[in-house]
């Protein structure tokens, strides 16, 4: 099979399309066609040579986490998915280096679920990581209905998807994002406020809780009240807590049943869907380049 790979670290030009072994499941295992998966931007990070933690294998890697695509293939014991399925899910990376940039992926099927009805295999592919990702921000959170959220990177993929479901449940969101994303915060029920380098222009306490995928940092505790709730994009930025403030961090993990949740609020219409652009495996180092590039909004696609 082809698969976009790398032997070492380095600039997007170490990508290469090599050929690879076709995988086999195992017990409680699916192996999926892909149709599509999404570049993140940690999947630049390792490329670069630069993730903080150790990785459970060595190079070469194969990329890739999310993927859409159809089963073709089953290992014993998998549930309800069958043969020629149209699934959703992703692969947690950095536990497993089981890349999705590849033309086939084995993954456990209790991370996959049926693919929004009607949706391009391009769209769909950008829900799973990142939809997962908000969703347990706010769960995470426990905001009732009226609560107030801030969203940095609210124009992102995360803080988009934060923004989305905010408003399904209720919480009233306001979205720190570019002066050009205005229209899209705005669209999602939130207050837009305006990136800047200088102090946020937000009272002390004004909210709830902070939802934080930009890394703005622990400076934005101060706009949270006694009691609130702080969201860290990843465990190592997680902020001591003060104040009684609960501070969490994002280690999002595959969940089939959650994803099913959000596909049905995809096929209602409740969540949209973004694509900056859509790239082939041959061409994984402009995808790369693209999405390195300040102000990409919507998600990076390969496609085999």
């Amino acid at each position: 099979m082809r698969a976009v790979s790398y032997a070492e670290f380095g600039g997007p030009e170490v990508l290469h399309v090599a050929e690879l072994p076709v995988p086999e499941p195992g017990p409680g295992q699916v192996r999926v066609r892909v149709a599509a998966s999404v570049v993140h931007p940690v999947d630049l990070m390792i490329r670069a040579g630069r993730f903080p933690a150790p990785l459970p294998a060595g190079l070469p890697y194969v990329p890739g986490w999310d993927v859409a695509g159809r089963v073709d293939a089953v290992g014993p014991a998998i549930g309800d998915l069958r043969l020629d399925d149209d699934v959703i899910g992703f692969s947690p990376w950095v536990r497993t280096t089981v890349g999705a940039h590849a033309e086939y992926v084995v993954l456990e099927a209790a991370w996959l679920t049926a693919a929004p009805t009607g949706i391009p295999a391009t769209e769909a592919a950008t829900l799973p990581t990142n939809g997962l990702a908000a969703a347990q921000a706010l769960d995470l959170l426990a905001l009732p209905a009226g609560s107030s959220v801030l969203v940095t990177g609210a124009a992102g993929q995360v803080g988009g998807f934060t923004l989305a479901l905010a408003r399904i449940r209720g919480i009233r969101a306001t979205g720190i994002a570019g002066a050009d994303d205005r229209e899209f915060v705005e669209s999602q029920g939130a207050t837009f406020v305006p990136r800047s380098d200088d102090p946020i222009p937000l009272a002390p306490g004004s909210f709830d809780a902070v939802v934080d995928p930009a890394v703005i940092g622990p400076s934005l505790l101060e706009l949270v009240r006694d009691g609130g709730g702080y969201v860290a994009a990843s465990p190592p930025l997680r902020p001591e807590p003060v104040r009684d403030i609960r501070t969490f961090a994002l280690d999002v993990l595959p969940d089939g049943n959650r994803l099913g949740d959000l596909v049905k609020l995809v096929e209602s219409g409740d969540i949209p869907l973004r694509v900056a652009g859509v790239y082939t495996f041959a061409d994984a180092a402009a995808a790369h380049e693209r999405l390195a590039q300040r102000g990409v909004r919507g998600a990076v696609v390969l496609v085999p």
